[in-house]
């Protein structure tokens, strides 16, 4: 195991540096796979598609993707397991599936990137431990009770903000793991309450949760970019923007209905959101229209609009230009 950690921690050099700003550095993740039944292991980033990789599934074999990056980016591998890497990681991931489910996950590489990744366990365990389902349906299909599910939402926040601060993990990786924690509390609390309405037939003003109005009056959104670059929560701002505006629209006594169209949507959160955030979503609400393949040349007007006035971040221009071709 020495030998391995040192190796892949020798593969973590700088490929080149054109200047400090934009210094772009190898990074490497690598895996091996035992009991997975798909025929093939794909590795893919959150950030941007294009940082991606796919091999044929070889129990035992391992998988090694060399990548050149000048900021953090989370990694999935077959769409569930995550990856944290910054510039210069290098990371070996060893997974064992138990049919659909991960019975253990182990990491090697380098010290800092090992250290964040084994967090990531450490609150997926949390989770388990607190059996906090990730889905809203699976809780209302349980009839788990809307303050119960926001009892336990608040529970979790403060003790992975407990977990972060003692973890002495890179501040920026510390970042983007706690918003991705704020992503599922605050969807939670906007949710939840008319989901189990819905499914349930219990009215919100009869699940002993208060006002249901106020339950978001003390968030303080994140606009730091480590947050921004965790997708679930420009996600949760999408969603914090339909939940601002519609209370709105209550308090003046008026009906509002949540935008179901691109244009729409991207219109109502343009108005919404101002500079790193709106950027953010903007980029993240077009990404996710254009990857789904679906009448692209609506999404090619918003973006040269977004470009023109709204795009801020080079980064997510690129990608755009990418996936657009």
């Amino acid at each position: 195991m020495i030998k391995k950690v040192l190796f892949y921690f020798s593969l973590a050099v700088i490929l080149f540096i054109s200047d400090i700003a934009g210094a772009q550095e190898r990074t490497v993740l690598s895996a091996q796979i035992y009991g997975y039944k798909g025929d093939m292991v794909y590795f893919d980033c959150v950030q941007t598609p294009l940082i991606r990789q796919e091999f044929y599934t070889n129990p035992g074999e391992e998988h090694l993707f060399a990548f050149d990056t000048d900021a953090m980016v989370c990694m999935l591998i077959n769409g569930k397991t995550k990856v944290l890497l910054l510039p210069g990681d290098s990371v070996h991931v060893n997974i064992h599936y138990n049919g659909r489910n991960i019975d253990n996950i182990e990491f090697g590489g380098s010290d800092e990137a090992v250290k964040a990744n084994r967090v990531l366990t450490d609150i997926d365990e949390l989770k388990r431990n607190m059996r906090y389902k990730s889905q809203l349906l699976a809780c209302a299909a349980l009839d788990v009770k809307p303050k119960e599910r926001l009892n336990d939402s608040n529970v979790l926040h403060e003790k992975v903000a407990s977990l972060l601060a003692t973890s002495g993990v890179n501040e920026e990786i510390a970042a983007y793991i706690m918003a991705g924690i704020e992503s599922e509390v605050y969807i939670s609390i906007m949710e939840y309450p008319v989901m189990y309405a819905s499914v349930r037939g219990v009215s919100v003003d009869k699940q002993e949760i208060g006002n249901y109005w106020t339950l978001m009056d003390s968030v303080t959104l994140k606009n730091d970019c480590a947050s921004l670059m965790n997708p679930e929560y420009s996600g949760m701002l999408m969603r914090y923007c339909f939940y601002c505006n519609e209370k709105s629209a209550q308090e003046k006594g008026a009906s509002y209905k949540m935008p179901g169209k691109l244009e729409n949507m991207y219109a109502e959160l343009a108005a919404f959101y101002t500079g790193a955030q709106r950027d953010a979503v903007l980029f993240n609400l077009l990404c996710n229209f254009i990857k789904n393949g679906q009448e692209i040349e609506r999404a090619d007007i918003l973006y040269k609009d977004y470009i023109s006035n709204y795009n801020k971040n080079e980064k997510y221009k690129q990608v755009l230009e990418a996936i657009l071709q």
